[in-house]
């Protein structure tokens, strides 16, 4: 086969990899890079309010459409997209990029259902938004600690491992020791800058992102003569395999393999799943996640809110096309080495016996692109990497300060808040460290497939819980609370026994039990999720209801009501000090406490003291949903255009 020589010299050059990157123009690029984003933070430190919790955690509620939009589409674009979408991508076709498609209509969902209720419920956190609507804190605090936990098992060091496949690919450092300098820089401006540095310099990553995926996508399709020859070639992509008796379905492509909508019973990705089970996944994420709803909710207005998810759901049209799909252009040009599937082959290639797909999109970059522009793709990886980063160590923080540090200090001042916040930061940052070893054992070559089936095992409960919140007002905190016991104790045998026998590999299956494991992970989400809503239902109508007094504007049928909300804890909720400047002696601090102050966003302005009345005014601003008439009927238009746009590509590639 033409591709035997090209993956020889691949295999015998292995020692020089870590000299890919290692030329004036590759180095220059990542330097003068480094130095933007860090110019872009600092500018956002010194130009935004960062000593209140609501500058620190929601940016004012001043950040426009476009930022916005940028932010999300960035937060949710990490490393482990660019290595575990081309990864799926080069292994099993395009059927991966339905999952990036089913944003299109989550984004949407988000923009005009959930976050009008979310922003006049004047919530920070989505826990706090459940202790409203069901009173109590055991919810809460549930809430807040799982989601640390996702957050620690499924993003962070997801993303960290990720990122270190392709730095070990493209510089040969040490991972530790890139993973150390990437975070150090990362949580610096995450620490200093709060959401507002965040999301500006995510505006930034997506731009890099952007450029480079592109770039790389035009070289990748030029190698390979254009669309027509991309989909012969790959469909004859087929590894080496020696006398090895593995079964020819492992190693050859699917006949399916340009088909989103697969088989219900045999498909790797079955259509039903793709459309229901995804979009139950989809509703956990993209309307209930902490990290993405903070960036809705720190929106000037209800118009940039939705305008920012429309500019989001048109960004995810393009992994398909900027990640996808040159992963599977790098089968076509390494075949031997993406998509082996002989052990020893696969070991010497990538280190890891069931096979090598997770390095598709880094070995393109090391190989394909030439001196500067290698540099530049190197920025985007580490673009991806660490605008996800950010958002998820800001928001996690958010949780955890506002969720359970006030509840093990409810008399907290500002200042506390805002160190225990960047404190908590550096220890999430020492424990994904720690996890890193053991998502790169538990993964077993099938990064996206580990993401994937973590969440449909424990998200499914949350986004039953959240959905039935706004849209069933007659549920209470008892029928939540045991939906989501109960759920995540059906969630977690699942789990467990899956980790338990071990995934397996085509070539040497699992011997996990059918009615366990042959259950496809996207199908369980939706039996979960229904028995989840039942349990809640079922409890809830057995139980005393909610009276409406206290669910004025934090439910879909109560939304509009302007009399005044009796909250189910409202003895509580005055001991927080949500958006309640701390007082300080007046008295001369010295330069060095100066500066410190400055660094760490602690600094404090003389302001004259707000009235009762006045107090009350910017509360209101705060829980605005009002729109401009012209405004809203134009991102209404475009919200309905999205929809269509979304239609029309699944059944293009149906």
């Amino acid at each position: 086969m033409a591709t035997t020589p090209t993956t020889a010299a691949m295999t015998t050059a292995a020692p020089e990899e870590g000299l890919a990157i290692n030329n004036p123009a590759d180095i220059s690029v990542i330097v003068l890079y480094f130095l933007i984003v860090l110019a872009v933070g600092i500018w956002a430190m010194y130009s935004t309010n960062r000593g209140t919790v609501g500058g620190f955690f929601l940016a004012g509620r001043s950040m426009v459409w476009w930022p916005i939009g940028a932010s999300l589409f960035a937060s949710n674009i990490g490393s482990g997209h660019f290595v575990g979408l081309a990864g799926t991508g080069a292994a099993a076709g395009i059927a991966i990029g339905g999952f990036e498609w089913n944003a299109l209509v989550m984004v949407v969902i988000l923009g005009w259902l959930f976050v009008p209720i979310y922003i006049k419920a004047g919530v920070v956190t989505m826990p706090e938004y459940l202790r409203k609507r069901f009173g109590g804190k055991r919810i809460q605090i549930y809430l807040s600690v799982l989601s640390l936990f996702l957050y620690i098992f499924t993003k962070i060091s997801a993303d960290i491992f990720s990122g270190a496949i392709f730095i070990k690919e493209a510089m040969g450092l040490n991972i530790y020791v890139a993973i150390i300098i990437l975070l150090t820089i990362t949580a610096l401006y995450t620490i200093t800058g709060g959401l507002a540095a965040v999301i500006y310099t995510d505006t930034l990553q997506t731009l890099i992102m952007l450029v480079g995926s592109i770039i790389l996508t035009v070289f990748a399709f030029e190698e390979v003569g254009g669309y027509e020859e991309f989909v012969h070639k790959y469909m004859n992509a087929i590894p080496q395999v020696g006398n090895s008796s593995i079964p020819e379905k492992c190693y050859t492509p699917r006949p399916d393999s340009f088909q989103i909508f697969r088989d219900p019973i045999n498909g790797d990705l079955p259509w039903p799943g793709l459309i229901f089970g995804l979009s139950i996944l989809g509703l956990w994420y993209w309307c209930t996640d902490q990290v993405i709803v903070q960036r809705c909710l720190s929106g000037k207005n209800m118009s940039h809110v939705k305008a920012g998810c429309i500019m989001c759901g048109y960004l995810k049209l393009m992994p398909m096309f900027l990640i996808v799909m040159p992963g599977m252009i790098s089968r076509i040009l390494y075949t031997d080495t993406v998509a082996c599937v002989v052990p020893d082959t696969c070991i010497a290639a990538c280190g890891t016996p069931v096979g090598c797909s997770n390095i598709a999109y880094p070995r393109m970059v090391v190989k394909l692109m030439p001196n500067g522009l290698r540099g530049l793709m190197l920025s985007v990886m580490l673009a991806s990497l660490m605008s996800s980063l950010t958002s998820i160590f800001n928001s996690a923080s958010t949780l955890f300060t506002m969720d359970i540090y006030t509840k093990i200090r409810p008399g907290a001042k500002e200042q506390e808040l805002m160190i225990v916040g960047r404190l908590f930061m550096l220890i999430l940052i020492a424990v994904s460290i720690a996890w890193v070893p053991i998502v790169q054992s538990a993964q077993n070559g099938q990064l996206f497939d580990y993401i994937q089936s973590i969440t449909s095992y424990l998200g499914p409960p949350i986004a039953a819980v959240f959905f039935l919140a706004i849209f069933f007002k007659r549920v209470n905190e008892q029928g939540a609370f045991w939906g989501l016991i109960l759920g995540l104790l059906i969630g977690l045998s699942r789990m467990i026994a899956e980790f338990a026998y071990g995934t397996g590999s085509c070539a040497q299956p699992s011997n996990c039990p059918d009615i366990i494991c042959k259950v496809h992970y996207l199908y369980f989400a939706i039996i979960l999720f229904v028995i989840s809503v039942i349990i809640i239902l079922t409890v809830s109508y057995l139980t005393k209801p909610i009276d409406d007094v206290h669910l004025y504007r934090l439910c879909w049928s109560l939304r509009n009501r302007k009399e005044k909300r009796i909250d189910l804890d409202a003895e509580e909720m005055e001991e927080e000090p949500v958006f309640e400047e701390e007082a300080f002696p007046d008295k001369e601090q010295g330069c060095c406490r100066k500066a410190y102050n400055w660094f760490c966003g602690l600094e404090t302005i003389a302001a004259p003291k707000l009235s009762k009345e006045e107090e009350e005014a910017l509360r209101e601003k705060m829980m605005d949903t009002t729109e401009d008439p012209f405004w809203r009927r134009v991102v209404n238009t475009n919200g309905i255009i999205l929809l269509a746009v979304a239609i029309f590509c699944h059944g293009f590639f149906a």
